[in-house]
């Protein structure tokens, strides 16, 4: 890459890069648990709309934290926003298939 040649950031590569993050109370990633409601690139930043899966997660920090040292990561990311949102709330129906087998329930 040449200088002021920014490299192409992918969605793809975003959510592979949120899937590497875990809610520490539940082993499943964040993207299959449904608490990621979108995402935003513009040149080399990158913003995450997601939810908790409580208002009242003590683990909220940490995981947006994670979350935002995760997409830094990436190559050609120069910086990442993390967006709490409550609304819509977080329902255990918006969790993939793979995560309700992964943590036992009916599919």
């Amino acid at each position: 890459m040449t200088e002021g040649q920014a490299a192409t950031i992918t969605e793809e590569q975003i959510y592979n890069a949120l899937r590497e993050c875990y809610d520490p109370e539940i082993p499943v990633d964040i993207v299959n648990l449904g608490l990621v409601y979108g995402v935003t690139i513009v040149d080399n930043w990158v913003g995450v709309k997601m939810t908790l899966t409580s208002p009242g997660c003590p683990a909220s920090s940490m995981i947006s934290e994670d979350v935002k040292q995760r997409l830094k990561s990436i190559p050609g990311v120069g910086d990442a926003d993390v967006r709490i949102v409550w609304q819509p709330e977080w329902k255990p129906t918006m969790m993939t298939d793979e995560a309700r087998k992964k943590l036992g329930m009916a599919g």
